[in-house]
């Protein structure tokens, strides 16, 4: 079976995990670029390098970010030379950002790149950038636009949100990758994320909304959020800032013209009703992910459901 996700930020890789554990699937990771920064000079991809250094086995997984084991001897002596050190790079991590800006530098694209840092972990499945082209987050305040990055990390989240803008997404251009990603895919699920700054992004790119909504596959959201909460993240504070409810509701909503299905925690099987009143059919679950078991339990779930 072919499955194609839509993946960005620290939860997606749960369940790309699980999925990884099942067999006879040929997997394809569309990743979010929105949250790319240049910082110390380097090109750095948080998203695309937590689905690469998971499907290493070498994520951190308790941070949910950078290399299992990683040291940050780099940024002690950057902060001892009184540089802004407010966006961590351990220095096993770091040398991924280097040989990615020194191969950028070289002539080859984002896409290009990214195979052949996968290959060298070892990663059978293909991780494919949303786009070669630029296209970044930014939170705009009451004065201003800052980076996603500076409100998220510099800033923690602080602060009044009045909007969210892609800045770059209406002229960015998806590759033949992603192009044949959607085309192949046998089920299309958009993973438990924050809906506004990891998955946003990739379907802020117009002609990939539209190809996913032309698919033959049928596509599948995991909802981000129980009760009236985030699983992980600003998500909440986010969608609040754009008038979506903060609920699983408020996600289908948002998701309506993509997915078909969602699948939600089971406590809020109470909301099916309306759920279905969007022409998205609710599946209720355990969609909490806290151990490698429920990972792989939900994504041979989703596997068996969700084509039903």
């Amino acid at each position: 079976m072919r499955v194609t996700v839509l993946a960005g930020g620290t939860g997606s890789i749960k369940l790309i995990r699980g999925l990884d554990k099942c067999p006879d699937l040929d997997i394809s990771v569309i990743s979010n670029v929105g949250d790319n920064i240049w910082i110390h000079g380097l090109y750095v991809c948080p998203d695309i390098d937590i689905v690469m250094y998971g499907l290493a086995g070498i994520l951190n997984q308790k941070q949910g970010w950078g290399i299992q084991g990683d040291t940050f001897n780099f940024m002690a002596q950057a902060e001892a030379y009184r540089r802004d050190t407010w966006f961590k790079l351990g220095d096993m991590d770091l040398a991924t950002h280097i040989v990615r800006t020194e191969l950028l530098e070289e002539g080859l694209n984002l896409t290009e790149i990214t195979r052949q840092l996968s290959k060298t972990l070892g990663i059978r499945h293909k991780i494919v950038p949303a786009t070669n082209n630029s296209l970044q987050t930014f939170v705009r305040n009451a004065k201003e636009e800052v980076h996603l990055q500076e409100f998220w990390v510099k800033g923690k989240g602080r602060g009044v949100v009045k909007d969210v803008v892609y800045r770059g997404a209406r002229t960015a251009k998806i590759t033949p990758e992603v192009d044949q990603a959607i085309e192949s895919a046998d089920l299309i699920l958009i993973l438990p994320a924050n809906p506004i700054t990891s998955i946003g992004p990739i379907l802020s790119i117009p002609r990939i909304r539209k190809k996913i909504r032309a698919s033959r596959a049928k596509c599948v959201g995991i909802s981000p959020i129980i009760g009236n909460k985030p699983i992980s993240g600003p998500t909440n504070k986010l969608l609040a800032a754009l008038g979506i409810e903060v609920s699983v509701l408020g996600i289908a909503k948002l998701y309506s013209d993509v997915i078909s299905k969602i699948f939600i925690s089971k406590e809020d099987g109470r909301l099916n009703d309306k759920i279905r009143d969007h022409d998205v059919e609710p599946y209720t679950s355990q969609i909490l992910m806290n151990d490698e078991l429920q990972e792989k339990e939900l994504a041979k779930e989703i596997l068996k459901r969700a084509l039903e």
